[in-house]
């Protein structure tokens, strides 16, 4: 046990190393832990003995599990829903599209026979949120015209498609094609899996709303725990348990939940470990020998796939939209990285009851190594090449990270008519230390000021300062009831018997309050209380 302790001790501190090296070297980090994973495998330096691809199936689904669930928390549906229809048919049809050229290929050209054809396009039809966003967020990346969303909902969603086509290529190797079996278990799938997702974030919202958690961090425990309960009821009732957790992670994401920047942070951190083992885990369950063997294969599977079947899927359903130009489709294109659930998917197919005649999971491995490396280090520069980046977005668009690691918080101000700043320069005016305005967006366009900017009407300062980090203070809230005697009254009135207020939540808006404000049923308002 000790040693194992020491292993994974090593491993991790390894795998924090690998990040920062590569990093600096601005190549993906997941293919370090890949190559770690090797380096520790049988047949690496240190000759670790391991192939259980049972226990590796099992570790490599609990950490699916983790990375779907916060795949769907993390998305931020008000910022998403623009690029939610076409998200939805690129991580549908547009997987069901890319399975079906890919087994055509795989079949015609490389002479593979048919289900084996159809399972390898099954297992690499989907694209990977975590490679995706790891590197969009390592380079500190923002992309333009919402393309960085359609790629989060996109990618976020398809997993539970591509896992329903593995299932119906796994059945076809047992039986004979039955339209109405195939239908009868996407309908299963799909419909238990959305109404399981539903019903789980309808049963957990309630308690929450009921329920205090008085120990830190029990938030974060519980939220886990709805997750893997989403998915496991679903499984159970032979649905699609993938789904169910997304679609339950992605209700959760979106509700108003107390503690939510500490459930961001748990997340993160979880989120980034389950990738470490997950990716290490293939990697030591990796042969380089056999590797080696089914590379050429994988390389011919992998040019195929990123050349022809997704810019075929992705041009093809996005012609249907007129605001989606050549360059942005080109970058979907090639942002559609293959990841850990192609593999995990393989692992699947590896254990099924039917005997292949090749080796999938070397041969979904070698691509996903091939999609890694070479699409996941070209990203960026394929991004500036079609001029997909948007430099001065990135910042406020990571502003979340980018605080944590300085210091720093943005607030956003919109100058009204009876502002004292109108019409007045930066130069005329002196802010408060170590408060500077980054940015003013004015009729939709962004631009950073200088000392001679001359503000004017409806111009929205985004200013950036120190964080305030409260020790003797806490955030609390409260909500207005029917009864409440604060009910329809002005902040004004509420004089000395209400706290300061920092912002009112009301229906699905957040809004900072005026002395002129009401307090309606409902609102819920948030406000600092000093520790006793």
């Amino acid at each position: 046990m000790t040693t194992t302790l020491f292993l994974g001790a090593i491993m991790i501190l390894a795998s924090i190393m690998i990040q920062k090296i590569a990093s600096r070297l601005k190549v993906p980090m997941l293919l370090g832990f890949i190559g770690l994973g090797m380096i520790f495998g049988s047949e690496g330096l240190f000759s670790i003995p391991f192939d259980d691809f049972a226990f590796a199936e099992q570790i490599c689904t609990v950490g699916l599990v983790v990375i779907m669930f916060y795949g769907g928390f993390g998305t931020s549906w008000k910022r998403a829903k623009k690029v939610a229809f076409p998200s939805a048919l690129l991580a549908s049809i547009g997987v069901v599209s890319t399975a079906l050229l890919t087994a055509l290929f795989c079949h015609y050209a490389l002479h593979i026979l048919w289900i084996e054809s159809l399972l390898i396009g099954a297992l690499l039809s989907s694209t990977d949120a975590a490679s995706v966003f790891n590197i969009l967020r390592s380079q500190n990346l923002a992309l333009k015209n919402h393309t960085d969303s359609l790629l989060e909902i996109e990618s976020g969603s398809n997993d539970p498609f591509a896992y329903m086509l593995v299932l119906i290529c796994l059945t076809l190797s047992k039986q004979p094609f039955e339209i109405g079996s195939i239908l009868l278990l996407l309908i299963q799938q799909i419909g238990v899996g959305f109404i399981v997702g539903v019903a789980i974030y309808i049963i957990a919202r309630t308690f929450i709303k009921l329920w205090h958690f008085d120990i830190a961090g029990f938030n974060a425990v519980y939220v886990l725990a709805v997750g893997f309960l989403s998915y496991s009821i679903a499984m159970l009732l032979e649905g699609n348990g993938f789904l169910a957790c997304y679609i339950t992670g992605l209700m959760l994401g979106n509700s108003n939940l107390r503690a939510k920047k500490e459930l961001v942070h748990f997340f993160d951190g979880l989120t980034t470990l389950m990738q470490m083992l997950i990716f290490f885990l293939l990697g030591l369950l990796s042969f380089p020998s056999q590797l080696w063997i089914n590379l050429p294969l994988a390389g011919f599977v992998f040019l195929f796939l990123t050349l022809l079947a997704r810019p075929i899927s992705v041009f093809t359903i996005l012609s249907c939209f007129k605001n989606y130009s050549f360059a942005q489709k080109t970058l979907i294109s090639f942002a559609g990285l293959r990841g850990v659930a192609s593999i995990v998917f393989a692992i699947m197919a590896t254990l099924h009851e039917t005997v292949f005649h090749y080796d999938l999971y070397h041969i979904v491995f070698g691509v996903v190594l091939f999609s890694i490396a070479i699409q996941g280090t070209l990203l960026p520069y394929v991004a500036k090449l079609l001029k997909m980046s948007d430099p001065e977005h990135t910042i406020l668009q990571t502003f979340s990270d980018y605080s944590e690691q300085t210091d720093l918080r943005f607030i956003q101000v919109r100058l009204h008519k009876d502002s004292h700043w109108i019409n007045r320069t930066l130069e005329s005016f002196a802010l408060p230390q170590n408060l500077i305005i980054a940015l003013v967006i004015r009729n939709g366009r962004s631009f950073i000021p200088n000392k001679d900017t001359l503000l004017v009407k409806n111009d929205i300062l985004i200013l950036a300062g120190e964080a305030y980090e409260p020790s003797e203070s806490s955030l609390e809230e409260e909500t207005i009831g029917k009864r409440d005697p604060r009910l329809n009254k002005r902040l004004e009135e509420l004089y000395g018997q209400i706290p300061s207020i920092l912002c009112i939540k009301r229906k699905d808006d957040f809004f900072i309050p005026t002395k002129d404000t009401l307090l309606l049923e409902n609102d819920t308002f948030v406000y600092y209380k000093a520790k006793k």
